[in-house]
Parts: structure tokens; C-alpha cells; sequence
């Protein structure tokens, strides 16, 4: 697969675990987490070429999707992504798939079962 995941790690019950079981697989180059202040001083979690996109989930809409552009610019060098939404919320959810759509990558919607990574 080697291609780099875009990932929201945020709210909603039980949402943690299967999105960390992907974030734990070998089969991605690069992790973009987008992630509030909360997690990311809190999450324990080590691996190679993670990198956390704090975002503000209190504000409007445009402002996080603009923050989740920049920094994901230049950072992304294929033409696709593997993207995983189930954590969140829908505003984050928006916020991460029209930024991804206006830096003109392609998304695969991408969860984990059993052991393996599947597209949906």
C-alpha cells in the first residue's frame, strides 16, 4: 500500500480503537492525525513518521479545514490518500474531506477488520 494515511482521532465512544489499529499498521509511508489539543497531549502512542494536525473543533468550519490545508501542503507527495472518519464529528468530517479535495487528492476510505486493511 505504502500510500499515507489522513486520519481524524477525536470524539465518539469506542472510536479509538479501530482507528489506532490502523494508524499501527506498517502499510502507510506517513500519519496525518488530526487531532485536538486534548488528544494529542495525551495519546501514548510512538511510531515512525506520525505527524499531528491540531485542529480547534470549536471553530467555524472553513478555519479548521484551512488549517488541516496547510499543513498537510507539500507533505503529501502522492496523488492519493488512505482517509479514516470514524472518529469525529461531522464538522470535522467535513473539515478534513474538502480540505483534502481542494489539495486534489484522491481518498480511499480505508477501516480495519481483523487484521486487515480494507477499502470501503
Amino acid at each position: 500500500m505504502m500510500t499515507d494515511l489522513v486520519a481524524c482521532l477525536s470524539t465518539g465512544k469506542g472510536t479509538w480503537t479501530s482507528v489506532l489499529q490502523l494508524v499501527r499498521k506498517e502499510e502507510f509511508e506517513n500519519v496525518f492525525l488530526i487531532v485536538n489539543n486534548w488528544v494529542k497531549e495525551n495519546l501514548k502512542l510512538t511510531r515512525n513518521n506520525l505527524h499531528f494536525v491540531v485542529i480547534n473543533p470549536a471553530e467555524k468550519v472553513q478555519i479548521i479545514r484551512d488549517k488541516i490545508i496547510k499543513e498537510l501542503e507539500g507533505n503529501i507527495k502522492d496523488f492519493e490518500v488512505a482517509v479514516n472518519i470514524d472518529s469525529g464529528s461531522g464538522k470535522e468530517h467535513t473539515a478534513i474531506i474538502t480540505a483534502l479535495m481542494r489539495l486534489g487528492l484522491a481518498m480511499r476510505f480505508v477501516i480495519v477488520e481483523g487484521e486487515e486493511i480494507v477499502e470501503v
